[in-house]
């Protein structure tokens, strides 16, 4: 079992949610989050005055998968999000140790779904 923890920009998300479907991924999610990577935020003008934006706007996706949905469920999650540009986002693949369904009391893979 592995926990996934996407960090992608907010134009891509219907993108990204169309594939995750496609490869059979329905249990998924999402916040709007705000951070900042490499592009270090974009400055704006507001009255007149240029104020350093620090942080942008993401959208985390967060996906708990049996072993054998890893890989597509990757794939759905960089095909739907690059656009090839600074600021596409990040992947992290957890080990998911335990998972406990609370109303049925199931546990391990098929808690998950």
């Amino acid at each position: 079992m592995k926990y996934i923890v996407a960090i992608i920009q907010p134009d891509r998300l219907e993108e990204v949610m169309q594939r995750l479907e496609e490869k059979e991924i329905h249990l998924v999610t999402v916040t709007t989050v705000m951070g900042r990577g490499r592009q270090k935020g974009i400055a704006e003008v507001y009255r007149s005055h240029k104020e350093a934006g620090t942080l942008l706007k993401k959208i985390k996706l967060e996906i708990a998968v049996n072993d054998a949905f890893v890989q597509p469920m990757l794939a759905a999650i960089i095909e739907g999000g690059r656009t090839g540009q600074v600021g596409d986002g990040k992947i992290f693949v957890l080990n998911l140790d335990e998972c406990i369904r609370i109303r049925t009391g199931e546990t391990g893979g098929p808690a998950i779904g």
